[in-house]
């Protein structure tokens, strides 16, 4: 067997953590960046002592809110490109089950998220345990099970043994780009305390490179023959195009082939947004240039993209009746989606294989010419909804624009639910690769602050703009704290828009009344005065109000000189969302109502649906 170390589970764990390498531009590092930890009572006294004992190698970060921290981990995964990720544990009630959303949020998004949750004593001796919740039928059972749908691997360690075989497996899903997202080892609190003599070479160093996947002859051989006999060929570049780092080759790809590039909301900065066949967003949040381009399109080559119904409209986007779609995708289960041609690879690989077969085959001339001109249309109307504006409450696409002159591209922009995503998805103008930080897979509101901390530890030379709701700010904004805590500087953007003003327009839309979104339209006895500066202040940021576009400029150009997190409130219009672009949501409509309006929307509705592509 070799030599052994007798060490409790707890620290044999840490242990292992620590040695595990990888690679990132010829340096070797640490693949965990560190821990996240509120303890309690199933992790304080085992694996927050083991955890004390590496601090150095293994640093441990304290947060305010369990979901918070996860969400933290999960934008340091997403702004590492996946090559490196973090650790997260709880003790085993509320905590663990806060971290239930942002598991949920990293295997919708195929991002690595290590979860340690405290669990029930495995001897059962002293059940019911504080916080235990009991199955009346089912001993077995502790919250942690509810992990089990949202994780990629789930193991209970009830024995120290087991951790063994659970953190070689948790390894090969973390890294590997085909399974990867969060694994949960649900830690009982009795067995991390209980000693074992592990083997020595457990614990030696271990170094994960990501794995490039090489197509099949077969199936990258009809997809270039797809290619070569299609007449409007359009691209759509999924988060898979950032993650195996192939933008580069997706530019020359594109400008060689004369084929336009659509991004999806985790693609977006696969290319520059100045690149000539660059159309920007594609979908219900799409510019009119890729929609358009789109709804032609005979073949459809999508790139590391899950084909979402924002991505595709509902399959009511595309409306020629010969598209064909291949799926590049290193996942099977998306390669081979909505009847595509599967072409399981790494993207990189795959365009490198297809652009070898292709010869001198390119788009024809004029597809490739009425793509430049629908894009130049596309640039003027985005200028004028971002252009400056004196209006009392601007709307979220002037804010937009004001944030782009005051900051540029270069910053790394995080953003997430409600109107934002849609408006910055159209709006912004990326310029390389993970600088455009969306989580819309999940849509979460919650994630903006925590993951742009967790952006911000992934990359603490880049200037981290976090833009956010005033919805989404109360649901969670306690890392404000935590990111003056680390000395993590933010700045965030608040639009106060006084309620949910997304669903509102939403339920408008549909026929419904204006109903329980916009504070001004809930159950109450008097309206608050929120006073988002102050709260902000109070956490130890900088904050202040900005009443007006140019106000707002001036404010930016303060907050880069800050020396600590910022926060910028500015009083936004709940109505007004940019008009050009978009395309039709399924977002079902009653069909009786005793209300016209939703009477009227269910015709329209019914109108829209018939041109769903029934099969795909």
């Amino acid at each position: 067997m070799g030599k052994t170390v007798r060490l409790t589970m707890a620290q044999a764990l840490v242990r292992f953590i620590a040695a595990q390498m990888t690679e990132i531009d010829g340096q070797t590092m640490p693949i965990f960046g560190g821990a996240w930890a509120i303890f309690g009572h199933g992790n304080v006294a085992a694996l927050g002592e083991a955890l004390h004992a590496v601090r150095d190698e293994l640093p441990t970060f304290r947060a305010h809110n369990e979901q918070a921290m996860a969400h933290a981990a999960i934008g340091f995964a997403k702004a590492h490109f996946r090559r490196r990720f973090m650790a997260c544990t709880s003790s085993i009630g509320p905590g663990a089950t806060n971290m239930l959303t942002a598991a949920a949020l990293a295997h919708v998004n195929r991002l690595p998220l290590l979860i340690l949750p405290g669990d029930v004593f495995a001897g059962r001796l002293p059940d019911p345990v504080l916080q235990q919740v009991e199955d009346f039928g089912d001993g077995t059972v502790s919250v942690n099970d509810c992990f089990r749908p949202v994780s990629r691997y789930f193991d209970r360690l009830t024995r120290p043994e087991q951790l063994v075989p659970a953190l070689n497996r948790a390894m090969q899903v973390l890294t590997d780009p085909a399974e990867c997202g969060p694994v949960t080892l649900s830690l009982c609190q009795d067995v991390q305390a209980e000693a074992y003599d592990y083997p020595e070479r457990f614990f030696e160093q271990r170094l994960w490179r990501p794995r490039r996947i090489v197509p099949d002859a077969r199936e990258a051989q009809a997809a270039a023959e797809l290619l070569r006999e299609a007449k409007k060929p359009i691209i759509i570049a999924g988060g898979g195009v950032i993650y195996s780092q192939t933008s580069a080759e997706l530019a020359a790809f594109a400008a060689e082939r004369g084929i336009p590039v659509m991004e999806t909301q985790g693609g977006k900065s696969s290319l520059p947004h100045d690149h000539p066949l660059n159309m920007g967003a594609v979908g219900v949040t799409g510019t009119s240039a890729a929609n358009a381009l789109a709804a032609e399109a005979d073949l459809v080559l999508a790139v590391g993209t899950r084909l979402q119904d924002f991505t595709t409209g509902s399959w009511a986007l595309f409306r020629n009746d010969a598209m064909q779609v291949i799926g590049l995708n290193v996942q099977p289960f998306d390669a081979g989606k909505h009847l595509a041609h599967p072409l399981v690879a790494d993207a990189r690989a795959g365009l490198d294989v297809l652009d070898a077969r292709l010869g001198a085959c390119n788009a024809p001339t004029a597809w490739t010419a009425r793509a430049k001109a629908l894009k130049a249309e596309w640039l003027k109307a985005a200028a004028k909804v971002t252009a400056a504006t004196n209006a009392a409450l601007p709307s979220d696409a002037q804010v937009i624009g004001a944030v782009q002159r005051a900051m540029g591209g270069e910053i790394l922009l995080i953003n997430a639910s409600g109107g934002l995503p849609g408006e910055l998805h159209k709006l912004w103008q990326a310029t390389s690769p993970g600088s455009y930080h969306g989580e819309y897979g999940y849509s979460t509101m919650g994630y903006e602050i925590a993951g742009g901390l967790g952006a911000k530890m992934a990359r603490p030379d880049r200037e981290v703009v976090v833009m956010v709701g005033d919805g989404s700010y109360l649901m969670l904004n306690s890392e404000i704290a935590t990111s003056v805590m680390l000395g993590l500087k933010l700045t965030i953007v608040l639009l106060d828009n006084r309620g949910f003003g997304c669903i509102n327009r939403l339920q408008m839309a549909t026929g419904g009344a204006n109903f329980n979104n916009l504070f001004k339209d809930t159950r109450h006895e008097t309206l608050p005065q929120i006073d988002f500066v102050g709260h902000a202040a109070s956490l130890g940021s900088i904050a202040e109000k900005a009443a007006s576009v140019a106000e707002l400029e001036a404010a930016l150009g303060r907050a880069k000189r800050n020396d600590r997190t910022t926060v910028i409130v500015i009083d936004t219009d709940p109505l007004v969302s940019t008009a050009e672009g978009g395309a039709w949501w399924d977002v079902a409509v009653p069909q009786v109502s005793p209300r016209s309006q939703v009477v009227e929307a269910r015709k329209a509705y019914d109108e829209a649906a018939r041109l769903q592509r029934v099969g795909d």
